[in-house]
């Protein structure tokens, strides 16, 4: 991350922002699923010896992440959860329609409340996208990976993502051209507060006629720190739970390339994955 003063440009939403589709912005910018399946498929083979076949993606959203991992093999099934029957409608209309029938029957959505998850048990959980930030309090989120825990099948692994470094707790503006596309996003960190660790974001997208669809997606987080959630993941029951860092190219940017490490570097912002196992 790269801070700047928190302000943001005066733009209106209409014209290209009001014909915008959020979701669809959030995929192309946010979430790329075939390298997120590429690295937990790679790692739970590395540590299991075989390849996983059940995936369930917690607070799946659009269910992109399941989808791919469908296309990956045949055999593969996935179950998306997520709350909000609005985002899982769209993943429906618009990525479970891309999928060819056989595809179609190895994906399931659920409706519901990652923390009363049941069911047949999946070898693979994942949480990407920071999205177990919104348990803010510790017995929350030790009472959700204690969930994941008990339902992942015996030798199951648990994938999730963190990120940080000191520009992640500061009141910061960021924005990134998604030139391909046509826009450009911008990520707010309205209001860090010290005492609680309460993260306030929002992502909004501009577009090149100078109108904004603002506040597109906003989050109340809990800012985790890496030894928090390693702990109350061992806590929960985890057996082995390993942090995967990022690396850097030639011209110093993250070339997304992560590795076990058990040593990170004091950056203004990073990105990691963890694993942890059952």
């Amino acid at each position: 991350m790269s801070s700047s003063k928190k302000s943001l440009p005066e733009k209106g939403d209409e014209g290209l922002a009001s014909q915008a589709d959020r979701y669809r912005l959030y995929e192309l910018s946010v979430q790329y699923a075939p390298t997120e399946i590429e690295f937990v498929d790679s790692r739970f083979t590395a540590l299991r010896g075989r390849r996983a076949k059940l995936l369930r993606e917690d607070f799946c959203g659009t269910a992109n992440v399941s989808c791919e991992w469908v296309r990956l093999r045949k055999n593969n099934r996935a179950i998306g959860v997520d709350i909000d029957p609005a985002v899982l409608h769209w993943g429906e209309e618009h990525n479970l329609s891309q999928l060819t029938p056989a595809q179609r029957q190895r994906i399931q959505l659920l409706c519901a409340n990652v923390l009363d998850c049941d069911g047949e048990a999946p070898e693979i959980v994942l949480a990407m996208n920071f999205s177990y930030w919104l348990f803010k309090e510790r017995g929350q989120l030790l009472r959700y990976f204690r969930q994941v825990h008990t339902t992942l099948a015996a030798g199951g692994i648990f994938f999730l993502d963190a990120y940080g470094g000191y520009d992640s707790f500061k009141e910061i503006v960021e924005v990134r051209d998604i030139t391909d596309e046509g826009f450009s996003y911008i990520w707010e960190q309205e209001k860090y507060e010290p005492i609680s660790g309460g993260l306030i974001c929002h992502i909004h997208f501009d577009f090149p006629d100078g109108s904004r669809l603002e506040r597109a997606f906003s989050y109340d987080w809990r800012l985790w720190t890496l030894p928090e959630i390693r702990e109350l993941l061992v806590e929960a029951g985890f057996s082995e739970v390993t942090v995967y860092w990022q690396g850097w190219d030639e011209d110093g940017e993250a070339d997304g390339n992560f590795q076990p490490a058990t040593e990170g570097e004091a950056d203004a912002g990073w990105i990691c994955y963890l694993s942890a196992e059952r």
